[in-house]
């Protein structure tokens, strides 16, 4: 007896196609399952070296997947409303470590090789009437499994994905927090960062509210740029950790930040070392209200000024460490000089005459000013630098810490 419909209103278009095999015909694909299961795993066998090297396991939940597709595919026919929810549930069917050690292309592979073989058995569990239609439906099913495959596979990445934007939350809340602890850096491992790689963190404003909008346009300049990140919106900030960064890059990502100043901490050895380029990026993220003119992304070094003046110990430290102990050893005359200099407000003759010297001895101090701060006292902001870093070398050397 066949179950042949038409195609009435209702129906999706090629459906009395699907129907039209005999229950007959029928029960014999149904009988013929593990046959077919097994002459598709001997082909993926002689095909595919990869797949003779998966283990046991692996290789019988392929064969499962195999033979509940064939049963799946004999459902089908009778009932095509159900065809998505068979063919996904085949693929459903698998242990999660077999999607794990099979890729979609490797899957697709397998797929490809298992219709071949129904291809070429199917006319023969079919009487004549029946072989036409029912090779015509497997080849229909075929997609369906294919689509199928494809749903599965990014479903999972989609899980991967969600699992990895958590992890790499917690390892950007990590470095803010000042957290170096292993567990840290077995993260950021699972996210494929380079442990031994450089790091630099930028701290300012996301440009939306659409915190995947904003790490969309973080990870595509990073990418143009050539770079790795670690992204973290945190209510008002947007924190990217960047890996070897050069300035242009720096530059680049700080495109991505909304409007505003982007602060840049120190370039450190390695991620484990990034609480410290975070922590400096926060404070200059606090004083660099006191520069509007200030670059964008502007280096924390650069803001020693305003970070000493808004309290910040650390800045203080490198303004003594970078500026007055190097002044102070060189026997105090730098010293002397850069401050009559400074006091003149820079004028090279006047600063002369206050400390009686030649003004070319004025001009062969101030280089050597510039030679061991790295700073230019005839240079606006570098002399802002200098100006504060004497001054906090004066109370440093009130408290006796000089």
């Amino acid at each position: 007896m066949t179950t042949k419909a038409g195609d009435g209103p209702g129906e999706e278009p090629g459906a009395a196609d699907r129907h039209a095999v005999t229950a007959a015909t029928l029960r014999r694909l149904e009988l013929a399952s593990g046959e077919l299961a097994n002459a598709s795993l001997a082909e993926m066998e002689r095909r595919f070296p990869w797949f003779r090297r998966l283990p046991a396991d692996q290789r019988a939940s392929v064969l499962l997947v195999t033979q509940l597709g064939v049963n799946h595919f004999a459902e089908w026919l009778q009932d095509p409303q159900e065809s998505i929810r068979l063919t996904v549930e085949a693929f459903r069917a698998a242990p999660r470590d077999l999607a794990r050690a099979v890729s979609l292309r490797q899957t697709v592979e397998l797929v490809r090789t298992a219709i071949d073989v129904f291809e070429q058995r199917l006319p023969t569990l079919a009487t004549d009437a029946d072989r036409k239609p029912l090779v015509a439906a497997g080849l229909r099913y075929g997609r369906e499994i294919a689509f199928a495959a494809a749903t599965v596979y990014a479903g999972a990445a989609e899980a991967r994905g969600a699992w990895d934007a958590r992890l790499e939350a917690l390892v950007v809340d990590g470095i803010l927090s000042s957290d170096a602890e292993e567990s840290l850096l077995s993260r950021a491992a699972a996210l494929g960062w380079d442990l031994s790689e450089p790091a630099t963190v930028l701290i300012g404003n996301p440009p939306s509210d659409d915190p995947p909008a904003v790490l969309y346009g973080v990870r595509s300049r990073a990418a143009r740029a050539g770079r790795g990140v670690l992204v973290g919106v945190q209510g008002s900030r947007l924190v990217v950790v960047v890996g070897d960064a050069t300035e242009q890059a720096l530059e680049r990502i700080s495109e991505a930040f909304g409007p505003g100043p982007v602060v840049a901490g120190p370039t450190v050895p390695a991620l484990a070392d990034a609480h410290q380029s975070a922590a400096e990026a926060l404070s200059s993220l606090r004083a660099v209200v006191a520069w509007p003119a200030a670059p964008r992304p502007v280096h924390s070094v650069d803001l020693l000024p305003e970070r000493a003046l808004a309290g910040d110990p650390g800045a203080e430290r490198l303004l003594v460490e970078g500026v007055v102990r190097p002044l102070v050893a060189s026997g105090g005359l730098l010293l002397e000089t850069l401050d009559a200099y400074l006091e003149v407000g820079g004028v090279l003759e006047a600063c002369a005459r206050q400390l009686f010297v030649h003004p070319n001895t004025v001009r062969y101090r101030l280089r050597r000013v510039a030679e061991l701060t790295g700073r230019t006292p005839s240079h606006p902001r570098d002399a802002l630098v200098l100006r504060v870093a004497l001054a906090v070398g004066r109370l440093v050397r009130a408290r006796g810490m000089l």
